[in-house]
């Protein structure tokens, strides 16, 4: 007999609109809940019909062979790639035909992330990365891509590769949005603002400033970036860069956070007494960002889905290693969140 909604509820103690929710990748699930119907769902057999949306394809109609995949995330403070690395281990878990191992090196450093690539030749049968576009990066991705091994761009693209695709948000659209929103929320048609970066050396957050910058000079030509100052996604970098940054324009009235180091930002606008005075527009919805963005300190959050992110990357990759087929999907859907519009977590 067909397994149907009811049956997964009933089995993981959950109603079935919550089922529904997960299957269909919508947000207001817990991720613990999340978990548990993934995986009532997958012993039920329910897959092929059902997690079509939640996972790529039917367990049942995969190949018997395992695949060995990789994929190499920065380290550090960035709660959102520790996010999206806890988000590949969830989906590794409900994966019998994967074998997906997780590594974490220092993010802004091109030279050990190219010999972490050349170090998986001959290792691994897929690679998923998030990298600097750095000549060193880009040539071990092609001695990578050359010796056969598939590789994909995770998060922020690189640029001249030989890459299966890229999984990400389109950045250049989120840098708009973050213009688009800082105008929109600035009380004047003037005023001052300063960015904060990881590393421009991230193709992502150039794209994300570019944009940013085109946004302002089409819509609110009279708001003026007076800073750009990259912080290494590291927490009190961001702090110690966003004291300074405050002490030396007492009249900055916004700042967009491209990457990182949310929670640096905000303890330095708190400290000061200007969390209402200044715009703050940052990135990825976390558990401090949450807290921000009801505090008022953060006034919106440019959120992307790592849930998503990490099932379309391993999916990919699990096609390119078998050689099939495998279409170039669109980028991750943008979602700007607001203290109004914060889901359930």
């Amino acid at each position: 007999m067909r397994t149907t909604l009811a049956d997964i509820a009933r089995e993981a103690g959950v109603s079935t609109a919550t089922v529904d929710r997960v299957l269909n990748d919508r947000d207001g699930v817990r991720e613990r809940t999340r978990a548990q119907v993934q995986a009532v769902a997958a012993r039920l057999g329910y897959v092929e019909d059902a997690l079509g949306s939640a996972l790529p394809a039917s367990i049942s109609s995969l190949p018997t062979g395992i695949v060995d995949l990789d994929i190499v995330l920065p380290g550090g403070t960035n709660t959102f790639i520790n996010n999206l690395a806890d988000r590949f281990a969830d989906i590794a878990a409900i994966r019998p035909d994967v074998n997906l191992r997780i590594h974490s090196i220092e993010g802004f450093e091109p030279v050990l992330l190219a010999e972490k690539l050349e170090a998986l030749r001959g290792k691994s049968q897929g690679v998923g990365l998030i990298g600097l576009d750095h000549p060193v990066v880009r040539e071990a991705i092609r001695s990578l891509a050359g010796s056969g091994v598939p590789v994909m761009t995770l998060v922020s693209d690189i640029s001249h590769v030989p890459r299966v695709g890229y999984v990400g948000i389109d950045n250049r659209a989120a840098g708009r949005l973050a213009g688009y929103l800082l105008g929109r929320f600035m009380k004047a048609d003037t005023g001052k603002v300063a960015l904060f970066a990881g590393s421009l050396s991230y193709r992502g957050h150039e794209e994300r400033e570019m944009g940013f910058r085109h946004m302002l000079r089409e819509e609110y030509p009279g708001i003026s970036i007076v800073e750009l100052r990259e912080i290494r996604d590291d927490t009190e970098r961001a702090y110690s860069e966003a004291v300074a940054l405050l002490a030396r324009y007492p009249d900055l009235t916004g700042i967009y956070n491209i990457g990182a180091g949310n929670r640096g930002i905000s303890r330095a606008l708190q400290e000061a007494g200007r969390e209402k005075s200044v715009v703050f527009i940052g990135h990825e919805l976390t558990e401090h960002t949450r807290r921000f963005l009801i505090s008022g300190t953060m006034d919106a959050a440019i959120d992307q889905n790592p849930r998503v992110e990490a099932r379309e990357a391993v999916d990919r990759l699990a096609r390119a290693a078998r050689g099939e087929e495998n279409p170039t999907g669109p980028a991750t859907r943008l979602q700007a969140i607001f203290k109004e519009n914060i889901p359930e977590v």
